[in-house]
């Protein structure tokens, strides 16, 4: 059987910004559900709060899709909880983060260019 040819990452774009702030989150290292919703919800300073439904719904499709895995590791048993399952991002799954992280750049680029935003370091 021939290798498949690599997936293009932009073909899943654009994410929903729930998603991408999932895969966000999981690009600083393998998570629990709960975990994956504080941590959203204090690097955007409560700005997105994802609730358990929004949060297993996306969990979901993310494994459906290839951008996540259930993790093997798992902490030390003094600090895990047996019924919690661990996601880790997959190769495919930072790509696409990646591929989404710079499609804001260039939308940010423009808001720049066209003086909705500040450039860095203006007064």
């Amino acid at each position: 059987m021939p290798p498949r040819p690599p997936r293009d990452p932009t073909a899943l774009l654009p994410l929903t910004p729930a998603m991408f702030h999932v895969l966000l989150s999981l690009a600083g290292g393998d998570r629990h559900g709960y975990a994956i919703i504080k941590e959203v919800a204090e690097r955007t300073g409560g700005e997105v709060e994802l609730s358990t439904g929004t949060l297993y719904g996306l969990v979901k499709r993310l494994l459906a899709d290839g951008l996540i895995v259930t993790a093997k590791r798992r902490p030390a048993s003094a600090s895990d909880d047996e019924r919690r399952h661990y996601y880790s991002l997959t190769d495919f799954g930072r790509r696409v983060a990646s591929a989404e992280a710079e499609r804001h750049e260039r939308i940010v680029q423009t808001a720049r260019a066209r003086r909705l935003l500040r450039r860095t370091g203006d007064a």
